[in-house]
């Protein structure tokens, strides 16, 4: 009696939780030898504290549960002898409330047994069902996942339910968690940049400002430019500028202007009649240069009005100057200095955006701040703007969970699929068995009780 009630529970006393795997021969429930297959520390299915502890929860439920069918069993040879010894008529009933206590109990122990392993070591078929059909449960969890909680209304139902935009709102509109999202968002900044290779990223920048240029022409561009410089006078004082600089030039280098007037000179004519030139040309230049410095109606600046008017017009219709522009444009991007220039703006814009981001103070730090405080005070208050969200959030959601509910599914029913069987056996019982063995004694309770009731009125309608 003892060798079979010891496999009945499958603990006993001694910790044997799993003495009726595969015969006996089963590692022990209590103990720490990782199973195979990912079952040992560190695996995808390793016995935290908090599984053993649960663990041996399981085994003292299965140590009363024993208990109690030992119990009955003792009370049901008491009743038995009584009876036989004609002590009263109470015994036969008591005896069969035993009887029938012993029998709910080996079944429901037979169908909790069942669940985790072969009763008893024998081969019945349909039981062992967990360790033998794990592979299908993993399956049948991951389309009961994908029906009933990857379908896209219920995704979309939750989540409104939730009302995740008016809940960010809230949390947004508090400033302390502005300035942590803020600061988040720097060291996320900061991260990028530093991840981010300079040659990469030089080079990218440098093609598409180099293909964005060839294929945008700047002609029209620039004459249309131009002629708004030009009609709103803006060119004026850049032609006061050239003049101050050249009046002050021609002041400073006199003899370089004398040199160059008798150096173009013929040489038959007499050097005196050369200074002579030079200087008439010389007091001509500086007089007509201060003029056109000191009298804004001077003629030449009218000239040069005409001029920038007609070439503006030029850049914006002629299809020679455009052309011209076209291939100056060319020319210049396809030089190498360019070329390092754009390149080397990158270093300058990462620099930049490095410093800001550190900067609690700054003034992208200060605008991110306030742009995100005040679309958490929008959200938290406009109903439209939190329905909006939602949507957004709603359709993505969906989106996810519909193009990729295979995927999702497949990572439950692969993993399941690598956890080895007797393990995961031993994890499930862990975590249910203690409740699992209340209908050991549930069984116990109602067989004894069902039997009872069948007895007495057996005896009364037959008596």
């Amino acid at each position: 009696m003892e060798r079979t009630y010891g496999d009945i529970d499958g603990a006993g006393t001694g910790g044997a939780a799993d003495a009726d795997t595969g015969g006996g021969r089963g590692p022990k429930a209590g103990g720490t030898r990782p199973a195979p297959g990912g079952g040992g520390p560190g695996g995808p299915l390793a016995f935290s504290a908090a599984d053993q502890e649960k663990q041996r929860a399981v085994r003292r439920m299965k140590t009363l549960a024993t208990g109690l069918l030992l119990a009955v069993a003792l009370v049901y040879v008491l009743a038995k002898w009584a009876q036989s010894a004609g002590l009263g008529g109470w015994s036969g009933y008591v005896a069969a409330a035993a009887e029938a206590g012993m029998v709910g109990a080996l079944a429901d122990w037979f169908a909790v047994t069942a669940l985790f392993r072969r009763p008893l070591g024998l081969p019945i078929p349909h039981t062992a069902i967990i360790p033998t059909k794990k592979d299908q449960l993993g399956h049948s969890l991951g389309e009961f996942v994908g029906e009933n909680f990857l379908a896209g209304d219920v995704v979309r139902q939750r989540l409104r339910a939730v009302g995740i935009g008016s809940r960010l709102g809230v949390w947004l509109a508090e400033p302390a968690h502005v300035d942590r999202v803020t600061a988040e968002l720097a060291t996320a900044v900061r991260g990028a940049l530093t991840v981010l290779r300079d040659a990469d990223v030089q080079a990218v920048v440098g093609e598409a400002i180099t293909r964005r240029a060839d294929a945008q022409e700047i002609a029209p561009g620039l004459g249309t430019m131009l002629e708004k410089v030009v009609a709103d006078g803006g060119h004026r004082r850049v032609v006061d500028l050239v003049c101050v600089r050249a009046h002050d030039w021609l002041t400073l280098h006199s003899d370089s202007v004398m040199d160059a007037v008798t150096g173009g000179a013929p040489g038959w004519t007499p050097r005196f009649v050369d200074r002579k030139v030079g200087d008439r040309v010389y007091r001509e230049l500086l007089r007509f240069v201060t003029e056109m410095r000191d009298m804004p109606d001077h003629p030449a600046r009218g000239a040069v009005d005409r001029f920038l008017a007609d070439f503006a017009r030029d850049l914006q219709s002629d299809t020679d100057t455009r052309a011209r522009v076209e291939r100056l444009k060319s020319e210049v991007l396809g030089r190498g200095e360019v070329q390092d220039l754009i390149a080397s703006a990158w270093g300058s814009v990462r620099a930049m955006i490095v410093a800001a981001a550190e900067d609690e103070r700054s003034e992208l730090r200060l605008r991110a701040r306030a742009a995100i405080l005040s679309l958490g005070t929008r959200l938290a208050t406009d109903e439209r703007l939190q329905r909006k969200v939602d949507g957004w959030l709603e359709d993505a959601a969906v989106y996810v969970v519909t193009t990729y509910r295979g995927e999702i599914t497949s990572l439950i029913t692969e993993t399941v699929a690598g956890w080895d069987a007797e393990h995961t056996s031993r994890k499930i019982e862990a975590h249910i068995g203690r409740d699992l063995q209340f209908i050991r004694i549930n069984g116990t309770v109602v067989g004894a009780l069902a039997g009872l009731l069948i007895y007495t009125l057996t005896h009364t309608v037959v008596g």
